[in-house]
């Protein structure tokens, strides 16, 4: 064989060397020889794509319009509220009301989520792994998986429990992930460690609710009607008092500001693998509650992944009714957006109507809204 020959062979032979070695994934079987060259796998759950640094951002002036427009509308709103917007790739932010500790409530999911898919990230827990919930795991209002804990057990998995807290709102899935990760402690780690700002993280659903009423969360009240039922009993001035101390001081409370720049960050890649960003973004795309927040002020061609928050009502007065999410533009333009309510006593329609226009205002849409004029929107906490 002649010398030039043999030197083409052996660079064929080296360029082929990382296909060899991925051999067995896909297509025919591999051979023994590539077997044998093949490193040993990794474990499935491990996720080799770093979480990258952050990069620089361009400095770059916020849209005059925009920013009097969403200071307008939070000036106007009769109540308590706050709203950021944060250009992802553009580096600019709007804020209005940004920096107060406003109620989270069903928004607080997406640190679970997060510290779900970091511990996935670093091979704590795979997606797939099993999970069981029983009786003494249900919460309060709006848990749809109550109904398939039959004869007190219902056997599932970490994926569909993370997908049903963020799609659905469950709060039971979310309790349950919860626990999972280690506790209320285990995401408050996850939120300093990623120096995500000001944002808080309370104690889980069942007593932060209870307390909000009043109350001290008994398993009980997550059977049936009985958390609304007790909630009833109590003397409207208890009532009255433990509301005014959740909306005073409020133990899950966020500053939308946080919560944009952490969606931001999210969307960058700068908090999760790669592969972990993707999924959280396109269960979050697949949301389906509030369908008449920022869903319903989108312009056309626009699409959102969003996570909504509900809190309780007394009398005419609401303490938490929220929407934030990442809002794309068919050209690609990422845009971090929260809108947050803390305190009003305005009827559902116009804190949604604030919603939906700041979404309308962001991505410039001029047309009606796709919801009708009325109370529309999917119940949660």
């Amino acid at each position: 064989m002649a010398r030039g020959q043999a030197l083409i062979m052996i660079k064929r032979l080296i360029a082929a060397l990382p296909l060899l070695a991925l051999a067995g994934c896909v297509g025919e079987p591999p051979s023994r020889t590539a077997r044998a060259m093949a490193p040993v796998p990794a474990p499935s759950y491990v996720v080799a794509v770093p979480v990258p640094k952050p990069r620089p951002l361009p400095v770059n002036r916020a849209p005059r319009g925009l920013d009097a427009s969403i200071q307008q509308m939070v000036r106007e709103f009769p109540g308590v509220a706050g709203v950021a917007v944060r250009a992802v790739d553009e580096g600019w932010t709007i804020q209005a009301g940004g920096r107060r500790l406003l109620p989270q409530q069903s928004v607080s999911k997406l640190w679970v989520a997060m510290t779900v898919l970091d511990q996935r990230d670093s091979g704590r827990l795979k997606l797939d792994d099993p999970v069981s919930v029983t009786a003494a795991d249900l919460t309060l209002f709006h848990q749809p998986i109550a109904s398939l804990v039959k004869g007190g057990q219902w056997n599932t998995t970490v994926g569909n429990l993370l997908f049903r807290a963020l799609t659905q709102s469950d709060n039971s899935a979310n309790d349950r992930l919860l626990t999972l990760v280690g506790g209320p402690s285990a995401v408050r780690a996850f939120i300093e460690r990623k120096q995500l700002g000001d944002i808080r993280f309370g104690p889980g659903e069942r007593h932060l609710q209870a307390k909000t009423a009043g109350l001290t969360w008994d398993q009980s009240m997550s059977v049936g009607n009985n958390f609304s039922i007790a909630r009833a009993r109590l003397d409207p001035a208890v009532r009255q008092a433990a509301m005014q101390a959740y909306i005073d001081n409020p133990p899950d409370g966020a500053a939308p500001l946080a919560i944009a720049d952490a969606l931001a960050r999210l969307a960058r890649g700068e908090l999760l693998s790669e592969t972990s960003t993707r999924l959280m973004v396109s269960t979050l795309e697949a949301s389906k509650t509030g369908r008449a927040r920022l869903k319903a002020g989108l312009a056309p061609g626009w699409t959102l992944a969003h996570k909504t928050g509900t809190g309780q009502e007394l009398g005419r007065r609401n303490a938490g009714f929220n929407d934030v999410g990442l809002l794309t533009a068919p050209d690609g333009r990422r845009y971090a957006v929260a809108v947050m309510i803390g305190d009003t006593t305005r009827p559902m329609r116009e804190r949604q109507q604030l919603i939906s226009a700041v979404a309308s205002t962001v991505s410039g849409y001029r047309g009606a809204p796709t919801i009708a004029a009325r109370d529309m929107d999917d119940p949660e906490s």
